[in-house]
């Protein structure tokens, strides 16, 4: 789904806010940002990895004191698309609280790992599925072989980005990703 397809759907509200000029109307999605809170709610590609590092920055130039919430509800996506998110998280000034949603899976449980310590939740009967990256890539050898050293590389990254924001190591991250895990 396009952003621009936000405003085309049916059961997507319009909230009205009465303003020193009058009603100014907006969508559920301007609203939360508003009160600091982005809202991932989709695949993370790179249109989406754009929309939340814009967010990110745009809500630390208006106030780098204050806490920026994330929430997660993703089947996750892009890893090229998590790793330029997580850089911005880790890069602006105020904390990002970090709360899944329904799910946050693959990409997206790397998200919800990297919100500040202390300030990462998931509610009750949300679902958090980590897993190793992977390739479909094919073609030939030379080919597949520098896909597989693509692939080993960000294994490498994930299982350091993961053991940075938990209490394992990088060798209990790697077993945990061997397979599917639900947390």
């Amino acid at each position: 789904m396009k952003i621009n397809d936000i405003h085309n759907r049916y059961v997507l509200p319009t909230i009205e806010e009465r303003t020193a000029y009058g009603y100014k109307r907006l969508d559920p999605y301007t609203k939360l940002f508003e009160e600091r809170i982005i809202f991932l709610g989709q695949g993370i590609d790179d249109t989406v990895a754009n929309d939340v590092m814009a967010q990110l920055l745009t809500l630390e130039s208006m106030d780098p004191d204050r806490d920026i919430m994330m929430y997660i509800n993703s089947p996750g996506g892009s890893f090229t698309a998590l790793t330029a998110i997580y850089d911005t998280m880790q890069f602006v000034r105020p904390d990002v609280m970090t709360i899944c949603l329904g799910q946050a899976a693959s990409a997206a449980a790397v998200l919800l790992a990297g919100g500040t310590a202390g300030k990462r939740y998931a509610l009750e009967h949300s679902r958090i599925l980590i897993h190793q990256p992977y390739s479909e890539g094919g073609g030939q050898g030379s080919d597949i072989e520098i896909q597989a050293r693509e692939v080993l590389r960000m294994r490498e990254l994930l299982e350091e980005i993961l053991a940075k924001h938990s209490k394992k190591s990088k060798d209990e991250i790697g077993k945990d990703i061997e397979r599917d895990k639900i947390l």
